[in-house]
């Protein structure tokens, strides 16, 4: 298995990771590459920010904590909302994908009722993008969080 050089924040840092992952791909490799792009804070657990397998991104759930790791706990749904699709956003692009690549997107909330208000903000963030989608109702998340956001994309 060839080793993978450690990835920072910069584009042709990332036009390499698109260069492997397709080297990688026409070499049959079954082995999924993992990622932790420098945008996001670092995983809280045993699990890496984003997965890249046979031409598809998998995004880890993502909950509302910005890049410098601050929880967005008390902070209202709706911040909640944007920094949880900034922070898919920001781990699409670090391995060369985009919103408009994505494929399928599961949301958790703990209050159904933020469903109006969460399609909005949704809505302008995804922009012509309309990728089959969930939104879960659940009883809680960790920390007190009000969302948590994974999804599937193309590279």
């Amino acid at each position: 298995m060839r080793e993978r050089a450690a990835l920072g924040p910069c584009a042709a840092q990332t036009a390499s990771l698109q260069e492997w992952i397709m080297a990688d791909s026409q070499h049959g490799s079954r082995l999924p590459q993992t990622d932790n792009p420098a945008t996001l804070a670092k995983p809280g657990g045993h699990y890496s920010h984003v997965a890249v397998a046979n031409g598809l991104v998998f995004v880890s759930g993502q909950l509302p904590i910005n890049a410098q790791g601050d929880k967005l706990t008390d902070a209202p749904f709706e911040v909640q909302a944007e920094q949880v699709l900034a922070n898919v956003q920001a781990a699409l692009e670090g391995v060369g994908s985009s919103v408009a690549q994505l494929v399928q997107v599961r949301v958790y909330i703990v209050d159904v009722e933020h469903w109006a208000s969460f399609n909005q903000i949704y809505a302008r963030w995804a922009g012509d993008a309309r990728p089959a989608r969930a939104v879960v109702p659940v009883p809680q998340l960790h920390y007190g969080f009000r969302i948590e956001v994974e999804a599937i994309a193309l590279v």
